[in-house]
């Protein structure tokens, strides 16, 4: 452990003379640390939309999972029946904890957002809506339709189970749609930074072999390349990260509902925010590694 402390120590700590290998500014210092810097930016809003949409699919699903409606439609003379008859076999349902008929203004609001606020409700033939509460384990759907379809043909249940499936489906496509944005955002800067240590390690390819002349090894070479690109990497990616934490602040609310919200981070989603520039350190360790190595083979 003491070993493994003393080499994460030197290799954050600065070292002069292996410094003097790598440029401190230019081309490749300004590629690194915009490149990381990005890469991060879009990391915090991938994750962001998608515990947006994860939270959202939830609040949708849990609102429909514990409740179901039923429509009847019937000739005039005979709906007011069949509501009731309807109310009395749900009071006899096991796993139905309250049902009820909505009213004429609450079914006009149900409409208003298709319909507008003025539609005359009374002089339409609107099918009664019966809201359905469940409790516990909730209501044997298919023995209910049965019954209902005994006791009140006009009777149709909805147990919004076709409704919850595409919320749950969605949610977990937005998901992988987050985890596949983030490889390709990991594989982009992988990219950015490799290049701009293949560009710094041909520009110092002299610097290199006088290196080696006087002594130097190619695991010390290599280690200079690596951290500066590191350290490089995971400033920009802070900064990124910082960023976008602060627009996702100034992102005004909306009403309740909308895709949008809710958008950011809540409770142990904010542990994600400092595990970027960690993470982006790790892959410019990784990338500038393996890209240092193969180029001091090609300076032989």
């Amino acid at each position: 452990m003491n070993a493994q402390l003393a080499r994460a120590r030197a290799f954050l700590t600065s070292d002069l003379q292996s410094d003097r290998v790598v440029p401190p500014s230019g081309f490749t210092a300004r590629l690194t640390v915009f490149s990381a810097a990005a890469m991060a930016f879009l990391a915090v809003f991938a994750l962001a939309l998608s515990f947006a949409a994860g939270r959202l699919a939830d609040r949708w699903s849990d609102a429909l999972a514990q409740s179901a409606t039923i429509r009847v439609s019937a000739p005039e003379d005979q709906q007011e029946r069949q509501v009731q008859a309807v109310l009395a076999v749900l009071e006899t349902t096991p796993g139905i904890a309250s049902a009820r008929e909505l009213p004429a203004d609450e079914t006009q609001a149900l409409l208003a957002p298709w319909f507008g606020p003025d539609l005359p409700i009374e002089t339409l033939p609107i099918p009664a809506l019966i809201e359905v509460v469940e409790e516990g384990t909730g209501f044997d759907p298919e023995g209910l339709r049965l019954r209902l379809q005994a006791e009140a043909p006009g009777a149709v249940l909805d147990d919004h189970d076709r409704w919850r499936r595409p919320l749950v489906a969605a949610a977990g496509r937005m998901r992988l749609v987050a985890v596949a944005s983030l490889v390709l955002i990991g594989a982009a800067t992988a990219a950015m930074i490799t290049l701009a240590a293949q560009a710094a390690l041909a520009a110092n390819g002299q610097v290199i072999r006088v290196l080696r002349l006087v002594g130097a090894h190619d695991r010390y070479i290599a280690q200079a390349f690596v951290r500066r690109f590191t350290l490089r990497a995971a400033g920009g990616a802070a900064a990124g990260t910082a960023l976008a934490a602060l627009m996702l602040a100034l992102v005004p609310s909306v009403e309740t509902g909308s895709f949008l919200t809710g958008l950011g981070f809540q409770g142990g989603e904010w542990l994600w925010l400092p595990l970027l520039p960690v993470l982006g350190g790790a892959v410019a360790l990784a990338a500038t590694r393996a890209a240092a190595l193969r180029a001091l083979k090609g300076l032989m």
